[in-house]
């Protein structure tokens, strides 16, 4: 059920996103000086955390709907659904190891 639930969180944040990154990206016809200045804060270490929460939602929202196809469409889908949640965890948790790090890196200068 948790992954269920985390699966319709992950999906809004992301769809919140996109609608913010469309509107930040749209200002650049209206104001270049007010496009500069929302990129200019996106470049802070706080945003920072936040791309790594995007990253972790979107790693996780798509892992996790390849596990639900694989258990609405294959024969032992649902028998192996715990499983194959392990496997999303696993694989969400190498891009999460491989991604933050860097991301750390490339934000305080490492």
């Amino acid at each position: 059920m948790w992954s269920w639930v985390a699966h319709r969180v992950t999906g809004v944040g992301i769809f919140f996103f996109l609608l913010v990154h469309v509107l930040d990206t749209a200002l650049v016809r209206v104001s270049p000086e007010a496009y500069n200045a929302v990129i200019g804060t996106y470049k802070t270490p706080i945003m920072a955390f936040g791309e790594i929460a995007l990253v972790a939602a979107i790693a996780f929202h798509a892992f996790n709907g390849l596990r639900v196809i694989l258990i609405d469409f294959s024969k032992g889908g649902p028998k192996n659904q715990r499983k194959l949640f392990w496997g999303v965890m696993i694989l969400w948790l190498i891009i999460m190891v491989a991604f933050v790090p860097r991301q750390l890196m490339h934000t305080f200068g490492g």
